[in-house]
């Protein structure tokens, strides 16, 4: 975010020629050689990591090392992996269309009714943070009604109607994982047309001049077809999440199928994963005001990444726990189920101290005291100052990110629930630590720039990021 005004700042130059002001909001406008090579890793082999994963279960039984080891013996070729592949298939085809389908009309031409009786639930059209243009986009916040119609016809199939077998996420999961990157990569690629020829805001884009970089990070800020369909809004919520409980539905189903009962493990899973979707859809306003939605803007990174790697990748826990079933002790049982709870509860509170002092402006009260903050300005790319609060009270007195912190607690409550047996299912916390751990330094970045001295006397006053004493 720019901490001087707009007149003041830098100029680029936009495909049309014209001078555009930069600011430090959203993502950079220059690109270094480390970051250039990091886009062009993660375009290059983020598919291969994902279809490596599920290959290494469909073949190998979740193993990660056994195929290396095949190949690099001659034991197996390549071409002998991709050839037991299963391809893309018809039915896959119309699933996920179905699917997609499905997910657009309840997201544009259901709106929200949940906000009318659910207490404390706030849904409906509600606005966003200001962009770097000084644009407050409306959002029709529905997810968790989303969630719940398509559960609940999840379980009616299931129960009454059979439709179809609960197990038919599992049944076509490679076929599946084949039009997920279809539609990845028909997002992004629209995405960034959309960005050069007909933007939703011309004000609201970035342009570093290097291809590889716009096409991962985004052009656009927030693309939008009409009025109401927001890109980032949308595949950052749906498909994904709200296929993140069916996915785990459907590997239960199947562990049922396969064995003739579910176990503790899997139950665990379902659990602690579906708390924290309807904490997401629960809390989709929240959301608004978040990096996701407030900084990046939709390019690659966001719209294969919400297709293929979150539903692919996040499930992973599940899809272990098919080929391997593990049978917990009561004792792990529990403290597994503790650790996942004790993390959400710190994420989730975290998180509300942090809205509630927004919303009230401080007028609050945050472990029985009145909150503590540091008072800042800085100012938008439109030239406006602006002034706000940084709070050093209740978990945020703790440490800057402590909501990370409890994210990362549940993360490892999922993986210690598959086991020691095998690593891949804990591939989960490994990425969520390095994720998050890169999303803290990024946006202490992004607010060093935009906050300057008030940033450091935030700093000094919460010195650890995750963990006091440690980091």
């Amino acid at each position: 975010m720019a901490s001087k005004s707009q007149h003041n700042a830098p100029k680029t130059k936009s495909p049309n020629g014209k001078a555009e002001s930069q600011g430090q909001w959203g993502r950079a406008w220059e690109v270094d050689w480390f970051s250039l090579a990091s886009v062009i890793f993660l375009l290059l082999f983020a598919p291969f990591i994902v279809y490596y994963f599920i290959m290494a279960c469909d073949q190998y039984s979740c193993s990660l090392t056994t195929p290396v080891v095949d190949i690099a013996t001659g034991r197996a070729n390549l071409a002998d992996i991709w050839a037991k592949t299963p391809p893309v298939t018809a039915k896959a085809v119309q699933l996920y269309t179905l699917w997609v389908s499905f997910q657009v009309l309840l997201y544009s031409w259901l709106p929200d009714f949940c906000h009318r009786f659910l207490p404390g639930y706030v849904g409906g059209v509600q606005e966003g943070a200001i962009t770097p243009a000084g644009i407050v986009n409306k959002y029709e916040v529905n997810g968790l009604q989303a969630w719940l119609i398509t559960h609940f016809l999840w379980f009616l199939n299931a129960y009454f109607l059979s439709w179809f077998s609960p197990t038919i996420i599992f049944d076509n999961w490679i076929p599946l994982l084949w039009c997920a990157n279809i539609l990845g990569y028909a997002v992004s690629t629209f995405a960034m047309i959309k960005g050069y020829l007909f933007p939703t805001s011309v004000e609201d884009r970035k342009f570093t001049g290097n291809f590889f970089y716009n096409y991962m990070m985004g052009i656009e800020f927030n693309p939008r077809i009409g009025k109401w369909f927001d890109f980032k809004l949308f595949f950052n919520g749906r498909p994904g999440i709200v296929a993140w409980t069916l996915i785990n539905l459907s590997f239960a189903a199947k562990q049922q199928e396969l064995y003739g009962h579910v176990t503790n493990s899997m139950i665990l899973v379902n659990v602690l994963q579906a708390i924290y979707v309807l904490d997401f859809f629960w809390n989709e306003t929240w959301y608004l005001k978040t990096i996701d939605i407030c900084h990046d803007h939709f390019g690659w990174y966001l719209g294969w990444g919400d297709c293929v790697w979150l539903p692919y990748l996040y499930t992973l826990q599940g899809l272990y726990l098919v080929y391997h079933p593990v049978h917990l002790s009561t004792p792990n049982a529990v403290g597994i189920l503790l650790l996942g709870l004790v993390g959400y509860y710190i994420f989730r509170i975290t998180n509300h101290q942090k809205d509630l002092f927004r919303r009230t402006d401080g007028r609050c009260l945050i472990w029985g005291k009145k909150p503590k903050a540091i008072e800042c300005s800085y100012t938008s790319a439109d030239g406006q100052k602006h002034h706000s609060k940084l709070l050093v009270s209740g978990f945020w007195g703790v440490a800057r990110h402590f909501n990370y912190t409890g994210d990362l607690m549940g993360s490892l409550a999922y993986c210690l629930a598959c086991g020691g047996g095998h690593l891949l299912p804990y591939f989960y916390i490994i990425y969520m630590t390095i994720l998050l751990t890169h999303r803290c330094l990024r946006d202490e970045h992004r607010c060093a720039n935009k906050y300057g001295r008030d940033w450091e006397r935030y700093t000094a006053a919460v010195p650890y990021r995750l963990l006091p004493g440690i980091f």
